[in-house]
């Protein structure tokens, strides 16, 4: 009888186990789920970026700096992505908005560029993928904050610890990169 009580509680604290390690490998391909996501538009931010450029170009007067910081916050956002090192990509997120702030604002001082077909189309397109790497980072974080919650709570810690599931990042940006482009200071 006693044997049985043993063998019960036993297959109890096993199947109990089994499911906090299941429900941890769910946590932990949500957080890569969510990266991926956020990579994709991120990819795709980064192939329209180079068209954006090239038809500013055309437009002598168009300020050059403004274009060689895109291009390397470009560099940089691509490079912190492919390391998923989230620290750098918060900050080379900060440096690729601001510089496409700058250019969508300095387009109001030219005319031809602002009225030109390819320049309007390639703005709206990242403007929507800026809006869906909002957004993909919000899910992203949901996904890191939840992962962290379940590998720090008892008795999951325990398990988390054994079998390596380790604390995310989130992706944030400081209160200095989400600030609105300031257009009198970009024309000073």
């Amino acid at each position: 009888m006693y044997t049985l009580i043993f063998f019960g509680i036993v297959a109890i604290v096993l199947i109990y186990g089994i499911s906090l390690y299941n429900n941890l490998v769910s946590v932990k391909n949500a957080v890569a789920k969510a990266w991926a996501n956020i990579d994709v538009l991120l990819k795709q931010r980064h192939d329209e970026l180079p068209k954006l450029v090239e038809v500013c170009k055309q437009y002598k007067q168009f300020e050059q700096s403004t274009l060689q910081k895109v291009i390397e916050a470009r560099s940089q956002v691509q490079s912190a992505g492919n390391r998923q090192d989230i620290d750098a990509l918060g900050q080379a997120e900060g440096m690729l908005r601001a510089g496409l702030g700058r250019i969508f604002a300095l387009a109001e001082a030219y005319p031809e560029l602002k009225a030109n077909e390819s320049f309007m189309q390639l703005q709206s397109r990242i403007s929507n993928l800026e809006n869906g790497i909002a957004d993909r980072r919000e899910f992203y974080n949901d996904a890191v904050s939840i992962n962290n919650v379940h590998i720090e709570i008892f008795p999951a810690n325990i398990l988390a610890k054994m079998f390596g599931f380790d604390e995310k990042t989130l992706l944030v940006f400081s209160a200095e990169e989400k600030m609105d482009v300031n257009l009198q200071q970009l024309f000073n």
